[in-house]
């Protein structure tokens, strides 16, 4: 089983927290579509390890791990999903993979249309939304 590390990355915009979409190219059936960015975890490498080089290869910000959300979903046979939260630290992020990004602040979380992969965590992902900032 490969796993695939989904992050939810979060900044605090003027309108409250946000979370990152990233609008996938490919594969075609995916196209333009919005996912959570990440990849595969690589052999002996950890989902935060995964999260971490994911987004420098596939957005240019360094990023770090702040939770990980609970469940796992299926994306394919021997594929599954798990999702991570974190912050930049340094840089904006800029798609090299993806067609575009969109910040989204939680009443506008579910105005992409998301994967399904994905769909299961965005209940958690609007509650990380809406608590209150520390």
């Amino acid at each position: 089983m490969v796993k695939v590390v989904g992050v939810a990355l979060l900044r605090h915009g003027a309108d409250g927290r946000e979370v990152l979409a990233a609008q996938r190219t490919h594969p075609p059936e995916a196209a333009g579509r919005w996912e959570l960015p990440g990849g595969k975890c690589g052999a002996g490498e950890s989902l935060e390890q995964a999260a971490v080089r994911e987004i420098v290869e596939e957005l240019g910000v360094d990023v770090v791990v702040t939770g990980v959300l609970d469940g796992v979903a299926g994306i394919a046979p021997g594929l599954t999903l798990e999702v991570v939260t974190a912050e930049v630290v340094a840089g904006e992020p800029e798609p090299t993979e993806h067609a575009a990004v969109r910040w989204l602040t939680r009443d506008r979380l579910r105005s992409v249309d998301w994967l399904e992969p994905d769909r299961p965590f965005l209940d958690q992902v609007e509650a990380v939304l809406g608590a209150s900032l520390e």
